[in-house]
């Protein structure tokens, strides 16, 4: 049987969708007429999913969504489950009907004779190489509920990671937007006024009120061309950012920035440790780890790097001093797998590296948010100061002429 979507229309006109196993499209119409269903639209949900990517649709699981999948997978498979009775529960049980879709799309291929890991690797998107590789070592080594629990718990620590990072970060954004857009209402709406009020009044005004009313005047009349500049800069350095040379120049150069260099180094670092130890407690050999931890890292500079330090390892080379040569990861960080390679505990000792470049980021990240804060805003108070100022020392001093 295969999965397919289907729109149908109930017997008050109302649109209804959902997904239906089959062995045909016909068959789907047949059941939808039998519940009283007129069918719009049947298609294969692999399919369906494929069109709209490539329609710019985004059908990509979210972290949240792909943790939830790998958990119940791994409950219903340890319980005795078939894989894909297992797949089935799966779907009933989420809420979201993409994400239904897309796990009875897995099952169709399965119950084709596709491995659970063949069929996940037709989803590109919502599950990458690093899943599926693990996948796969769990299916080869007959474990595969241990795997899955595994990699449940690395896909929620990397989940609750970003999330701890990004709650950390939206109240500063937060206070920032709000502080330009109440800027922003004064030099549009507010200074406009006063102007026309010393404009009547024909005095010299200082040379900070006239700045003042120099930028309101500008942000008044351009600012669509403020705008669109904004726009187009952002645009550019995307663009330019595509040109290999100039992106594996701006990611070697981000590596030695000063702080910016050492939170890249640090997530970088983590992703690359827990990567390697999840393949590695998966069953996969350290080589073919390497390789696929690799390509997690976002850095391009550090990715060139890392496919050096792996031709070293596959040439029976250490770990340990492959990684050395890369010239990123700090001492501990080597240390720490030169002693995990000594007592043949390397998979422990990457998640313990992992777990202490996490946390040291999130240590970070969390100072660095809460220096910003009064840094942001003494100069936003600093900035309305200035245009009280403006506005207050010309109306002063015609009070003392008058």
């Amino acid at each position: 049987m295969a999965a397919f979507e289907y729109s149908a229309l109930d017997d008050r006109g109302k649109q209804q969708k959902g997904v239906l196993e089959a062995d045909s499209i016909r068959q789907v119409r047949q059941l939808l007429r039998d519940k009283g269903l007129a069918p719009l639209a049947v298609e294969p949900a692999s399919q369906r999913s494929k069109t709209l990517s490539l329609q710019g649709f985004n059908r990509k699981l979210t972290g949240l969504d792909q943790v939830l999948f790998t958990r119940q997978l791994a409950t219903l498979i340890n319980a005795g489950l078939p894989i894909e009775e297992a797949l089935r529960a799966v779907a009933q049980q989420s809420e979201k009907r993409h994400v239904s879709s897309l796990i009875m799309a897995v099952r169709s291929r399965v119950l084709e004779g596709y491995s659970i890991a063949a069929a996940l690797a037709e989803f590109p998107t919502s599950f990458g190489q690093l899943y599926v590789s693990t996948v796969a070592a769990g299916e080869q080594s007959g474990f595969l509920d241990k795997v899955l629990e595994n990699l449940a718990d690395y896909l929620e620590r990397r989940f609750e990671s970003r999330r701890n990072v990004e709650m950390a970060l939206f109240y500063p954004a937060l206070i920032l937007v709000a502080a330009l857009l109440m800027i922003g209402g004064l030099m549009v709406y507010v200074v406009p006024g006063i102007v026309e009020m010393f404009d009547q009044m024909d005095q010299n005004l200082p040379l900070m009120t006239q700045i003042l009313i120099s930028v309101s005047s500008f942000s008044r009349d351009y600012w669509w061309l403020m705008l669109l500049v904004a726009v187009a800069a952002v645009f550019t350095v995307r663009w330019l950012l595509q040109n290999p040379a100039l992106r594996l120049a701006w990611d070697e150069r981000k590596l030695s920035m000063p702080l910016f260099g050492r939170i890249s180094r640090l997530n970088n670092a983590a992703r690359y440790a827990s990567t390697l130890s999840i393949l590695g407690s998966s069953g996969v050999p350290l080589v073919d780890a390497m390789n696929i931890a690799g390509d997690v890292v976002s850095n391009t500079w550090l990715r060139r790097k890392l496919a050096d330090a792996t031709v070293k390892v596959s040439e029976g080379g250490s770990l340990r001093n492959a990684l050395e040569g890369v010239s990123v990861f700090p001492p501990m960080f080597l240390h720490m797998v030169a002693s995990g390679e000594a007592s043949g505990e390397l998979d422990t000792m990457l998640e313990r590296i992992s777990k202490y470049q996490q946390d040291e980021l999130e240590r970070l990240v969390t100072t660095l948010v809460k220096l910003f804060e009064p840094t942001m805003l003494l100069g936003m108070g600093a900035l309305v100061m200035m245009i009280v100022a403006a506005i207050l020392v010309p109306i002063l001093s015609i009070n003392q002429t008058i």
